[in-house]
């Protein structure tokens, strides 16, 4: 049996930064607002101090802030003509599944996406002409400028305690900073963290090579701060242990400890915990969203919540897969190329050389998530010539640590034994000696990368599970192959006593390794309902009252960080809710 719970104006599926920050605002415009998370309340003091954070088995391992795969999972491809078998083990991502959900075991890496992004088409037929675009990649602009966006980046780098150095405050480039970003109104909230020794010989090499070195801005704050909604944050500790775990100093920007408090302060606000949600309901027409079924996942009890909004706001996988199982929109078909949900998936490639120095040492085990410097020039740097090499889209390539855990990290030379005496006596010399050069690539959308319901494994409710048809295309190979050679010639510039040399992700692609959990698409905005899921304001050009936010309306991937534009979004889309669409619910833009 159902029960049947008291009409709200908004329904949440999902509290991490997104649905955090639309708590929060909504609430505070005197919305009724109910949360439903599938995941467990967590807190600082409780979970994630020291000793019991410093825990690589629990957190790494056995993926303890993280979706368990055995009751929800996906089944992977890499192209149509395969059978899709199910992902058993957390490998290649690892969507969060507690109360802040990614926002507290991310890196804090904070990036602002610019019109490169957004007007992507447009921009590259302008400059290299329509051909230049492969038929099968799919790009598309999203409706929405970086100006119109600023504002928002700005109140989420301050709101997440983002340490950096600008490069352009309203069109006067700064030294120091990032000189290919967009123009920006202010300065970062708080001074770039303290450069590693990593970092600083790759500073040296990228500038002795001609290139542009920043210090990567990050939510990881340089120093004890206060954002502007009074929440406190202590200043980085460089414990090493930042990338999957919760922050034992309060100081990487996190909504449990930022504007999901501020919401549950709030008696408009109501947060129900280990509610899985298992589909949007429809009025008779099929026009509006009525609310949401979800069931308690500690009981098996069954709710239904009314609602007058539905805001869309877990994982992005997780939102793609509520749509689909709800029949929300029409399906996308690679073949037809019709219908829109499941459109557009995207990943990231790159590449990576580890530099081994007799005679260093780099203390890798202390760092911050933000630790690293980058250089733009292949990425954001309109400069750049991508004519001579065949490729859209861009990487940057950053040196540092993140995360160099006591177990898992072990780096050695090619050709080292992998297990015995030697092994161990490898590792034992390199592990502090040893650096690494990444480069994190952009992924352009592709007709046959996209989801859709698998038709024989189904999740713990007996719902089918989702089906992701991904792989690189050979966009992504020539990409990686320039960013190889690029990193290869700066690492060989700094002389190493060894060397790992970086090498292209041109192999099928595999969800094995972790590799980054910034996946991308699926609902996508856009200018029109013939091509994408929600008009600019992550509207559903379907049901007016149903919102999806987060990086699921991305329409490709770039290099950099989705959490940046994820959180201004959110801003962008609660703004937008409070000031215009309660006033006059309808479509905010015409179909």
């Amino acid at each position: 049996m159902t029960t049947k719970m008291k009409e709200v104006d908004a329904v949440i599926v999902g509290l991490g930064w997104t649905g955090g920050i639309l708590a929060k605002e909504l609430a505070e415009a005197g919305l009724k607002v109910v949360a439903l998370e599938r995941g467990t309340m967590r807190s600082t003091d409780k979970d994630y101090a020291v000793p019991i954070v410093r825990d690589e088995l629990r957190f790494v391992v056995r993926h303890d802030l993280m979706q368990n795969t055995a009751r929800d999972t996906l089944t992977i491809r890499n192209n149509p003509s395969q059978e899709a078998l199910p992902m058993r083990r957390l490998g290649s991502f690892l969507p969060g599944e507690v109360v802040g959900g990614s926002g507290v075991h991310w890196s804090g890496h904070t990036w602002r996406w610019t019109d490169m992004e957004f007007r992507v088409r447009t921009l590259y037929e302008e400059r290299y002409g329509k051909n230049f675009i492969p038929t099968d990649m799919t790009i598309q602009d999203w409706g929405i400028t970086y100006a119109e966006l600023e504002p928002y980046y700005d109140k989420f780098e301050y709101t997440a305690a983002v340490s950096g150095k600008a490069g352009n405050i309203r069109g006067q480039i700064q030294p120091g900073g990032n000189p290919f970003e967009a123009p920006r109104e202010r300065e970062y909230p708080l001074p770039a963290l303290t450069p590693i020794l990593a970092s600083e010989m790759f500073t040296a090499a990228a500038n002795n090579n001609g290139y542009h070195p920043f210090p990567r801005p990050a939510a990881n704050a340089s120093r004890a701060y206060t954002n502007p909604d009074g929440s406190k944050f202590g200043g980085c500790q460089y414990c090493g242990y930042c990338q999957r775990f919760g922050c034992e100093a309060n100081a990487k920007g996190s909504p449990h400890i930022t504007v999901i408090p501020i919401a549950m302060r709030n008696p408009n606000f109501e947060l129900r915990t280990h509610a899985w949600v298992t589909k949007v309901l429809k009025d008779s027409d099929g026009k509006r969203v009525t609310g949401v079924t979800y069931t308690n996942v500690l009981n098996g009890e069954e709710f239904e919540q009314p609602a007058g909004m539905v805001l869309l706001c877990a994982y992005a996988i997780n939102n793609v897969h509520l749509m689909l199982l709800s029949g929300i929109g029409q399906p996308y078909d690679p073949v037809a190329q019709t219908g829109v949900i499941g459109k557009s998936y995207c990943y990231q490639t790159g590449a990576g050389a580890t530099l081994f120095f007799e005679g260093r040492h780099f203390n890798p085990f202390m760092n911050a998530g933000g630790s690293n410097t980058t250089i733009d020039d292949f990425n954001i740097n309109w400069d750049f010539d991508r004519g001579p090499h065949g490729f859209v889209g861009g990487y940057n390539i950053g040196a540092g640590f993140n995360t160099a855990l006591p177990i898992g990290y072990r780096p050695v030379p090619s050709g080292t034994p992998q297990w015995g005496k030697a092994w161990k006596a490898a590792t034992a010399k390199w592990y502090q000696t040893a650096m690494n050069i990444n480069a994190s690539g952009s992924v352009m959308a592709n007709r046959y990368n996209y989801y859709d319901l698998d038709p024989t494994y189904r999740n713990a409710f007996g719902q089918p599970l989702m089906r992701m048809t991904f792989d690189y295309k050979a966009n992504e190979h020539k990409m990686g192959q320039h960013a190889a050679q690029v990193i290869n010639d700066i690492a060989k510039s700094m002389n190493p006593t060894r060397l790992n040399q970086a090498t292209a992700r041109t192999q099928p692609w595999t969800v094995v390794p972790y590799q980054s959990t910034h996946n991308t698409g699926g609902t996508i905005m856009g200018t029109n309902p013939r091509d994408s899921a929600l008009n600019k304001y992550l509207q559903s050009w379907d049901c007016h009252n149903l919102f999806a936010v987060g990086a699921n309306v991305f329409a490709h991937n770039a290099s950099y960080n989705p959490t940046g534009p994820v959180g201004a979004l959110a801003y962008w889309t609660a703004d937008a809710i409070k000031n215009r669409y309660v006033k006059n619910p309808g479509p905010l833009v015409p179909a």
